[in-house]
């Protein structure tokens, strides 16, 4: 099958032409000579999120022509062939049906002729079944105590999806201690050992596959030290439990069969935090609390799979962002939350976006000839202010903004949140206007004579942002917030024309690394490389004698 190449649409020509036509437009201008913009310009989702796109470098012209793209690039077909379950990865021949995990209606979705949502609520009745005995002490460690402790060992979707949820939603959070290992760097092992004692604590193996080095490399190292400390092989279903596809694997390491949460191939490792990969998610918030976050992801997918895309958040987001990334060349996009709580949001869209859309080769096998996915990036709002928003406000790169908030803070101290949110707004204002709304409104005089020093105080404006205003971030507005950029990545790799769902560029890297650790452990020249690697090598194994 022959699938439609971007830059060679009608949309795509027009998109040149208009922005040609627009790109020195500024958003003081838009905003002057349309009353309405912000009204037509946001959306508000069942009264708990406020999204506003009215501070991006678009007119109806922009989106009548990138809704054409949408159009051209087959965008519905994509949506309704993920969630009918067809097998849109292709390289992998698989489907992608992690919306079937948070999927609350009475309908069946169909693979390989089964339905499958009767093995999903199964694992997930598994799940409620286990954590409970977790979290009311029923469940017992060789010594005959309580639980006190979980420790999640993964990495990738396997340990940066858990971590962002039970960080955002600490607020929630009940008496177990929560620990992540992800880094094959012994020190994280090291220091988290010092915080727990094996009588009481639980290891969560995550892993798809159960191949994956880091995660095996450290589970090995983990039960190693249990068994010295313990000194009994018997007792290990009582600590050790694995989440995965390869339930044999995880048997051969000594996992019993009872102690395994089953995964399914079609769950893509960084959307599988909605599945017994958030197993930790349940047992550090409650189960209630984990079906509260898979409603607000269901209640997203609802909107996009139903909605018209001039309404269409998701989409609407992702068409906006291409129009940047390909035509203003912006190459990243800053994510930046307004809450302490969701520090780690934006490295876990960061590996969402980059691991999904950072591919050069389009469906049809070849080069791309356009821009694909962008650079991710950001932090916690004031911290970012006083760090890199200087270059965003100034500098030479446009560099298109997500701003984070919620109106009600789950930890009202005097007035630190109205603060908070009084540089939330203003920062998204003066990023959009600069000095030239208050030049040109005589809001503000400027008593500043000196000009050569007034040129480097100058602000332009123009800087692009979208808004998210949430009421509170709880769990289910965090399951909306996921979902949205989720389906926001699969629209643009839709139009980006390639595969979003498989990650062979981490391949090569993993490869050879196995061969130049044999290197190093056997001091053996056994491969050759380039003369700057050798070279590195040959130091540490002369310093290392």
């Amino acid at each position: 099958m022959k699938h439609p190449i971007p830059n060679q649409t009608n949309s795509w020509k027009n998109l040149n032409i208009h922005f040609k036509e627009i790109h020195n437009l500024h958003l003081f201008d838009l905003f002057k000579n349309d009353n309405n913009r912000f009204k037509n310009f946001s959306f508000n989702f069942k009264n708990k999120l406020l999204v506003d796109i009215s501070k991006n470098r678009i007119t109806n012209t922009t989106i009548k022509i990138l809704l054409n793209l949408a159009k051209e690039m087959n965008l519905s077909q994509a949506i309704e062939s993920m969630f009918c379950g067809e097998k849109i990865n292709l390289t992998e021949q698989r489907p992608v049906l992690h919306t079937a995990l948070r999927n609350f209606s009475n309908n069946p979705i169909f693979f390989n002729e089964s339905d499958i949502m009767l093995e999903i609520n199964k694992v997930l009745n598994k799940m409620k079944y286990f954590s409970e005995k977790i979290i009311n002490g029923t469940w017992k460690g060789y010594s005959g105590k309580s639980i006190q402790n979980v420790v999640n060992i993964g990495i990738g979707g396997s340990d940066l999806g858990p971590k962002m949820v039970t960080e955002a939603l600490r607020f929630y959070k009940n008496h177990l201690n929560i620990f992540f290992i992800s880094n094959i760097d012994g020190t994280e092992i090291f220091n988290i050992l010092k915080l727990i004692d094996f009588e009481t604590t639980i290891f969560l193996i995550s892993s798809k596959t159960f191949t994956t080095q880091e995660t095996i490399v450290n589970f090995k190292t983990i039960k190693d030290i249990f068994f010295k400390k313990v000194n009994n092989k018997n007792i290990l279903d009582k600590h050790f439990f694995a989440i995965t596809v390869n339930e044999n694997e995880a048997m051969r390491y000594g996992i019993t069969k009872e102690n395994i949460f089953k995964l399914w191939d079609w769950v893509g490792g960084r959307y599988s935090l909605w599945s017994a990969m958030g197993l930790s998610i349940i047992l550090s918030l409650g189960f209630d609390n984990f079906i509260q976050l898979l409603s607000g992801a269901y209640d997203m997918d609802i909107h996009f799979r139903t909605t018209s895309f001039e309404k269409n958040i998701p989409v609407l987001l992702g068409l906006i962002g291409i129009w940047y990334n390909n035509f203003f060349n912006s190459e990243t996009e800053a994510i930046l939350p307004y809450d302490q709580y969701l520090y780690n949001f934006p490295m876990y869209i960061q590996q969402s976006n980059m691991e999904s859309n950072g591919k050069n080769i389009d469906k049809n096998g070849n080069k791309v000839s356009w821009q694909t996915g962008p650079i991710i990036w950001g932090t916690v709002g004031t911290n970012g202010q006083h760090s890199f928003y200087q270059l965003i406000h100034q500098g030479t790169k446009l560099i298109p903004c997500d701003f984070i908030a919620s109106i009600f803070s789950h930890n009202p101290i005097n007035d630190h949140h109205v603060i908070l949110l009084s540089n939330f707004f203003a920062q998204t204002h003066a990023l959009a206007f600069g000095q030239n709304f208050y030049k040109n409104n005589n809001l503000k005089k400027n008593t500043l004579h000196d000009e050569y020093v007034e040129k480097f105080k100058f602000f332009e404006g123009n800087r692009p942002s979208n808004s998210f205003l949430f009421q509170k971030m709880d769990p289910y507005s965090l399951g909306v917030l996921i979902s949205l950029y989720e389906h926001k990545i699969f629209t643009q790799g839709v139009i980006f024309n390639i595969f979003s769902f498989d990650q062979w560029g981490v391949e090569l890297g993993k490869n050879i690394s196995n061969n130049i650790f044999k290197n190093l452990v056997n001091k053996k020249k056994e491969f050759n490389y380039d003369s700057s690697t050798e070279g590195l090598i040959n130091f540490y194994n002369n310093i290392k004698k």
